[in-house]
C-alpha cells in the first residue's frame, strides 16, 4: 500500500513537470506563430495547461521577476519538483513503506 501511494505522488510530480514543459513549449509556438490560438484544440489545450501550472508557477513569479521578458519561474519549479521526488519523497514515505508494506 505505501508503495502505491509512493508511485501515485511520483506520477502526479512527473505529469506537473511535463505539463510545464508543454506549456512552455505552446507558448513558444503560441509567440512565433506557428500555432494559432483562434484554433479550438490549441486555445483549450493553452487554457487547460495554463491553469494546471499557473497555481504552482505563480508564487515563484512573484518573487523572481522575468529576465528580459523570459520568464524562468518553470525552470526554478521544475529544479524543486525534481529535488523533491529524489531527495523528499524517499524520506517522507520510508516510514509509510516500512508500516504498511
Amino acid at each position: 500500500m505505501g508503495n502505491f501511494l509512493y508511485f501515485i505522488v511520483d506520477t502526479l510530480i512527473d505529469l506537473v513537470i511535463l505539463a510545464m514543459v508543454v506549456n512552455a513549449i505552446l507558448s513558444w509556438l503560441i509567440a512565433f506563430d506557428v500555432v494559432n490560438m483562434r484554433n479550438r484544440v490549441i486555445y483549450s489545450l493553452s487554457h487547460f495547461l495554463d491553469a494546471v501550472t499557473r497555481p504552482i508557477l505563480r508564487p515563484v513569479q512573484r518573487i523572481i521577476p522575468p529576465f528580459g521578458g523570459v520568464d524562468i519561474s518553470p525552470v526554478i519549479v521544475i529544479i524543486i519538483l525534481i529535488g523533491i521526488r529524489r531527495y523528499l519523497l524517499p524520506l517522507i514515505f520510508a516510514p509509510i513503506i516500512g508500516a504498511l508494506g
